[in-house]
């Protein structure tokens, strides 16, 4: 045991000692607050020790009490804040652990009326189920609801940023409707925004290829309505693109669907969910013309 860790048990056990003194946590509490004051301290220290000697779980577990006692305090803010410390350590050994420590704070934001702190920890969430559970239903919902609470807060830039991960995991799910909905909703508040606008024509483009994945004539009847509301996207690569690739699905020709994704990927490279769908799509060509 390194002697960092063994000062973080020093304090546990003064903080233990402390609590025991006033008779627990009500004995504590009637014979005055600065017991409770004084042991979440402690708590706090053995907390800082434990992250220092790497030991995570312990760390987690005593800034869980250290929240716990602030909140019999009516101290929110920082109950809050510990248990969110508390989640930040166990995500290195626990998630499970992790998101019950955030929902804890979470629950106590909201009644703050802490909106924004409340949906940066839905996003913290929707990360853990995202790479550590792989749960991309889950993170999926945690993302809708971050976007809810910054939408609610008038945060849109924000609410947008968790929309389009929400729009991005829907359409890996087959779910194109939902997808669809979140860019072109995106799309519109975006395009007459000068800072924005040019992020506005990936949106189209990306709804316009989930809608080609459900159906080439209603994705034909988009584009055009794309063009007409936002007559830069007709200007742009993606626009002459989906242009190819429809003209290619209605020949089914799949030589020239090739031929038009290569063209657009040797001046801008195609991502993985790009690829991911197009392939999608062009599998559509290859089953015996089974396009819609």
């Amino acid at each position: 045991m390194t002697d960092t860790e063994k000062k973080a048990h020093e304090f546990v056990a003064q903080a233990d000692k402390k609590l025991k003194s006033g008779g627990g946590f009500f004995g504590s509490f009637f014979g005055g607050s600065s017991k409770l004051e004084d042991a979440a301290e402690l708590y706090l220290k053995a907390g800082n020790n434990f992250k220092m000697a790497k030991q995570w779980s312990a760390a987690g577990d005593v800034f869980c009490k250290a929240a716990a006692l602030y909140l019999k305090l009516d101290s929110k803010h920082e109950g809050a804040s510990q248990y969110v410390e508390a989640g930040n350590c166990y995500k290195k050994t626990d998630a499970d652990e992790a998101v019950k420590c955030l929902l804890k704070a979470i629950e106590i934001y909201t009644d703050m009326g802490r909106f924004n702190i409340a949906a940066k920890h839905h996003v913290s969430i929707a990360e853990i189920y995202e790479n550590d559970k792989v749960d991309i239903d889950k993170a999926m919902s945690h993302y809708e609801k971050a976007a809810d609470y910054y939408k609610g807060e008038e945060s849109n830039s924000s609410a947008n940023k968790n929309l389009l991960k929400v729009a991005q995991y829907a359409a890996q799910m087959e779910q194109y409707d939902k997808a669809i909905n979140i860019y072109e909703q995106v799309g519109m508040s975006t395009m007459d925004n000068q800072l924005l606008r040019y992020g506005a024509k990936d949106h189209f483009f990306r709804a316009a290829l989930c809608r080609m994945c459900q159906d080439t004539v209603d994705a034909i009847n988009s584009l055009a309505k794309y063009q007409e509301m936002f007559p830069a996207f007709s200007e742009s690569r993606e626009c002459k693109l989906l242009k190819s690739l429809l003209s290619a699905c209605e020949d089914q020709n799949e030589e020239s669907f090739t031929d038009a994704v290569r063209e657009y990927d040797s001046i801008s490279r195609l991502d993985q969910w790009y690829t991911a769908i197009l392939l999608r799509i062009k599998k559509q060509i290859d089953n015996d013309g089974d396009m819609k």
